[in-house]
């Protein structure tokens, strides 16, 4: 059965840049390792990567019709993801990866032109009817649409990334909402098995807690105790880690809606992930479902289970 998800947030033009180290020495002028150009922006990571493993998936998004937009535009029809959830700005979002020989990344997201275009909440509701699943990103203007959305009855999943603070007040919206809430351990203040502990304890609606670990694969607490953790694995070795976070959490959502079970979700989720950052362009290619079932066949990433409430 095909699920029905909405993802609302930005779709941003991306350049990814090839350096050959960092910090990034000041020359009047340089030649790049090598150049990517490709769409990107968490909602448009999100939504490419459900759609390619067969979601029926509905992008609620802001971009305008200048240069960068009529990108945006080609890109998202490729995949059949411009639909009526999106909502023309004055400008586009775009960005520029800055990324070093071993894939380590710097992200430079100019979010400016959307963040304070006001997202009609109907808009969203009627995108809403029917599906199994909202994923919610932080992008500023979603933040005004999390609060009605809680209200529709359906699971909200959202990645706070570079979370640092249970009780911060820009994500709080979110947390509050969120049945599946993801987040990377770059700027966690405790250990992850802590932290989703005190997740779980601060925030009831939670069911189930994400943590990207990086080069060390990534964790899944349940509320009922069950504690997964997966190893890192790159079959392709690691090129562009841009994007590794969206494509890990995306992966986990499909399989979690399609099978409700948190063990082969993070596996596969991780898998995916490791295989998109051997690309040049991360952010553009994705595995179909068929792809990644054979990739599992090849490159089993080795998998954990464990409590955390013992």
């Amino acid at each position: 059965m095909t699920r029905r998800i909405v993802v609302a947030g930005v779709v941003s033009l991306y350049v990814s840049v090839g350096l050959e180290e960092f910090p990034v020495r000041y020359s009047s002028s340089s030649s790049p390792r090598w150049i990517a150009t490709g769409v990107s922006g968490a909602a448009g990571h999100i939504a490419r990567v459900l759609s390619t493993l067969g979601d029926d998936v509905r992008l609620c998004t802001v971009f305008g019709r200048d240069l960068p937009g009529l990108g945006i535009a080609a890109e998202l029809g490729r995949y059949g993801l411009l639909g009526p959830g999106v909502v023309e700005g004055p400008e586009s979002s775009v960005g520029v990866a800055l990324v070093d020989p071993d894939g380590h990344r710097m992200g430079l997201p100019h979010l400016t032109p959307v963040n304070t275009v006001p997202y009609p909440v109907n808009l969203l509701e009627a995108n809403a009817h029917g599906a199994d699943l909202l994923v919610l990103t932080n992008a500023r203007f979603v933040r005004e649409l999390v609060e009605p959305a809680s209200r529709l009855g359906i699971p909200i999943a959202v990645d706070v990334h570079l979370v640092s603070d249970l009780d911060g007040e820009y994500n709080r919206p979110w947390l509050d909402a969120a049945t599946i809430v993801f987040c990377s351990d770059e700027r966690l203040p405790d250990p992850p098995e802590v932290w989703v502990r005190r997740l779980f304890a601060r925030y009831p609606r939670c069911r189930l807690a994400g943590v990207g670990l990086g080069a060390r694969g990534a964790l899944l607490a349940t509320r009922e105790g069950t504690l997964v953790r997966v190893r890192a694995v790159a079959p392709r070795g690691v090129v562009n880690t841009t994007g590794a976070g969206d494509a890990l959490f995306a992966t986990f959502l499909h399989f979690w809606c399609e099978t409700g079970d948190p063990v082969r979700a993070l596996r596969l989720a991780v898998l995916h992930a490791g295989w998109k950052v051997g690309d040049l362009n991360s952010f553009t290619t994705s595995l179909t479902l068929e792809e990644l079932s054979a990739l599992d066949v090849s490159h089993p990433p080795d998998t954990v289970v464990g409590r955390w409430d013992s």
